[in-house]
């Protein structure tokens, strides 16, 4: 099985409701090892980096707010960026996360017991992002971390 690296964010709703520790515990308990931890001010620069490949949905705008705290009003635009590395890392996170929809997450995943949707809003506040693949992880990996930055 691969050893692969991957990209979580705790987005600016668990950072304002405080689930930080409580994903990580849950990243940590599946077995992943921790290679990279740094509290973000995410610009709105880096917003549209990380959502480039979004470009063109007709809910790009609303990620790049939601993820610079634009919803949340989280003080200076924090979000936690980790780095995990493990076999099969990248679907082993995922498993632990869970489908983007709180509503359709397993019981036991992050965003099953911490997401919501807000309908008011029309958007789901589903604590975290993980990289998708292998080529969005390594792409991710490079636009939260410089060179350096993670304990391999």
């Amino acid at each position: 099985m691969p050893i692969e690296k991957t990209l979580i964010l705790i987005k600016p709703d668990g950072m304002q409701r405080r689930l930080a520790g409580l994903a990580i515990d849950r990243l940590d308990n599946a077995g992943f090892e921790l290679i990279g931890a740094k509290v973000v001010s995410v610009t709105d620069e880096l917003a549209h980096e990380h959502y480039a490949l979004l470009k063109g949905q007709s809910y790009f705008e609303k990620a790049v707010k939601f993820i610079r705290g634009d919803y949340h009003n989280v003080s200076n635009r924090r979000v936690l960026a980790l780095a995990y590395r493990g076999e099969n890392a990248i679907k082993g996170v995922r498993a632990v996360v869970g489908a983007t929809s709180p509503e359709e997450s397993l019981p036991g995943t992050i965003r099953s017991a911490f997401g919501r949707i807000n309908s008011k809003e029309g958007y789901y506040e589903n604590v975290v992002h993980a990289s998708g693949n292998a080529m969005e992880a390594g792409r991710e990996l490079k636009i939260w971390f410089k060179p350096g930055d993670l304990v391999e």
